[in-house]
């Protein structure tokens, strides 16, 4: 995140607070229409009146919203794919067309058009890409409901549509998505890196639960780790061990623009809506869902190859790919002993009660995958220093 943004931050939040008394009114009563548990960051309306500001300002200019470093690019290539390949798919993209594919399958009446919603599609980049995955395996008679809250990247998604030549697929809404209401019964919905933006979880899982039709599938690539993409404490002590070895170029944070002789806990939850609850999803999740399929998987390599830091690797150097493979073997290694959690998923949940094919990395089903403890959150860990 820019300087600028942070300074926009700052300033959108106590001018939410001072917004005169009819204002909030009205905004109360749209944000409470229904009973759901309230969340964490609800409380003061203002205030998420000022996250959402702050949010669509930051991704209204976005074109690239999922852009990453060459070196998350090695890692994910090398390691990663060969994973993920053993289950039918090579990249996020063939993993949502494959269980679509499925999912307008089990579709139980054949004669009518398939019901997809995407919830939090950005630019529906991915959605658009999807579609033609689909079309091109003769899979035709489907839209996605696109959803999200900005408009601008929503109009940039209708423009991405009609050039791939899928706009017959793709319905594109403005709408805050934590208070999401169905108009109808959904075949599958998306939630592609989007839910870590959620503070309503329950709410929304439970409306996700009621739209699906008894086939539905509800289908995410997501965030699961600590609130505000921060390490809990086991695993900060784990990348604190590799800081330590970094020539100093390498502890530049590209992102936040500061030097981190030892890398530094950063809550990007603060503001917008960035990982606000990202610890809850999954043990929510396994809750109300039953998985058809789930991979666990990353933890300590997230600060070596994510927008932060990961500029600073070469991709091409031999010193910096060996650093990587050291990083992700250790990763690898802790993550089946248990010792630290999964940090990102993708997983296919179905109503309940669901007694069909079950696919999870051996020893690392969902229920596996939650971390214990209270999930408390604070700015600071020192004894993971």
């Amino acid at each position: 995140m820019s300087p600028y943004h942070l300074e926009l931050i700052e300033w959108l939040r106590p001018a939410a607070r001072r917004l005169p008394e009819a204002i909030k009114r009205p905004l109360r009563r749209w944000l409470g229409r229904r009973d759901a548990p309230a969340a964490p960051c609800a409380a003061d309306d203002a205030d998420y009146a000022a996250r959402i500001a702050t949010e669509t300002s930051i991704f209204a200019d976005q074109v690239e919203v999922h852009d990453l470093p060459p070196i998350f690019h090695y890692w994910s290539n090398t390691w990663l794919r060969p994973q993920i390949e053993a289950f039918g798919f090579s990249n996020p993209d063939q993993f949502f067309a494959l269980y679509l594919q499925r999912a307008c399958a089990d579709a139980t009446d054949s004669t009518r058009t398939v019901h997809i919603a995407s919830l939090g599609c950005g630019n529906c980049d991915t959605e658009v890409r999807v579609a033609r995955l689909l079309v091109e395996r003769d899979v035709r008679d489907f839209v996605i409901d696109c959803v999200d809250i900005n408009p601008a990247m929503l109009e940039r998604g209708r423009a991405l549509a009609a050039c791939a030549g899928v706009s017959a697929h793709i319905a594109a809404s403005a709408s805050d998505f934590n208070d999401w209401r169905p108009r109808r019964p959904y075949d599958a919905v998306l939630a592609n890196q989007s839910l870590h933006h959620v503070v309503k979880l329950e709410r929304l899982f439970a409306a996700i639960e009621n739209a699906l039709t008894p086939n539905g599938r509800f289908i995410t690539s997501d965030m699961i780790g600590r609130n505000g993409h921060m390490r809990w404490p086991e695993a900060m002590r784990i990348v604190h061990e590799y800081w330590r070895e970094l020539p100093d170029r390498y502890r530049w944070n590209v992102q936040l623009r500061r030097h981190e002789q030892l890398h530094e806990y950063w809550d990007c939850s603060n503001a917008g809506f960035e990982g606000i609850r990202a610890q809850d999803i999954l043990p929510l999740l396994v809750k109300r869902f039953d998985f058809e399929f789930f991979f666990g998987y990353g933890n300590i390599i997230d600060p070596f190859i994510d927008r932060g830091f990961g500029p600073n690797f070469d991709a091409n150097a031999e010193w910096d790919r060996s650093f990587i493979d050291r990083v992700h073997a250790r990763d690898e290694a802790e993550i089946r002993t248990g010792r630290i959690k999964p940090t990102h998923m993708m997983a296919v949940m179905r109503k309940r009660p669901y007694a069909g094919e079950r696919l999870y990395r051996s020893g690392l089903a969902p229920e596996c995958s939650v971390r214990s403890g209270d999930g408390t959150v604070g700015t600071a860990d020192p004894s993971a220093q």
